[in-house]
């Protein structure tokens, strides 16, 4: 298979593994309790409405990083690619054995902005919380060029700035509270350890292998 074909295969079944975890796990968890973990200082973080062009570009920097990531792999068995799936399969049993909620405040205002998000509030139930799906893929579009000799040390800095106000702006557009965002973050950076180690077993596996069949 060559190197296009497999990268677009890849970023589609990212994409397909994303939709059905966000989407999939409301089948199981629509009617069922949901739990709290607001804190104080989350009701002090105000509603910023023009946030939300953070929050929905998130989305343009995901499908970038992505395709950077996985094309300029350095570790030779698809480390970003299986940090994802790691990270989205922990998001998919915590949905599902810990749902989450909080109490979303309404938008107010009359302006764009104001009922853009009126508009998102409306489509996009406050459930599927914890971890933050925003802030666990952004944070690991991050971790993905650090140290990338292959990807200019200014983009580096720009994906964690980047990172950084995405994850903000989940707060700030009252789609997560500060529990979520934390957990995200942690996710990534976890997931990513894990991933690590999952493939120097399959690289060790495999050069024994290789020494057997000789």
């Amino acid at each position: 298979m060559n190197s296009t074909k497999k990268r677009n295969i890849l970023l589609v079944c990212a994409l397909l593994v994303n939709l059905f975890v966000y989407y999939g796990t409301r089948l199981f968890t629509h009617n069922g309790t949901h739990f709290y973990f607001t804190i104080p200082l989350d009701n002090q973080i105000p509603v910023i409405p023009w946030t939300l062009l953070i929050y929905g570009g998130a989305y343009l920097f995901w499908g970038i990083n992505y395709y950077l990531c996985i094309t300029y792999e350095e570790s030779g068995y698809n480390r970003y690619f299986i940090a994802h799936l790691i990270g989205e399969a922990v998001c998919f049993l915590t949905f599902i054995l810990l749902p989450t909620t909080f109490d979303r405040p309404e938008a107010m205002g009359t302006g764009l902005f104001d009922r853009l998000l009126k508009l998102l509030y409306s489509i996009d139930s406050p459930d599927n919380l914890l971890p933050s799906i925003h802030c666990f893929l952004s944070w690991l579009c991050w971790i993905g060029t650090r140290k990338n000799a292959h990807i200019p040390k200014w983009y580096q800095y720009t994906s964690l700035a980047i990172a950084i106000a995405i994850c903000i702006s989940t707060l700030t557009v009252k789609q997560h509270v500060i529990a979520d965002l934390v957990t995200g973050v942690l996710l990534a950076e976890l997931s990513y350890l894990a991933a690590g180690y999952c493939g120097r077993c399959l690289k060790s596996r495999e050069t024994d292998r290789k020494k057997i069949s000789k």
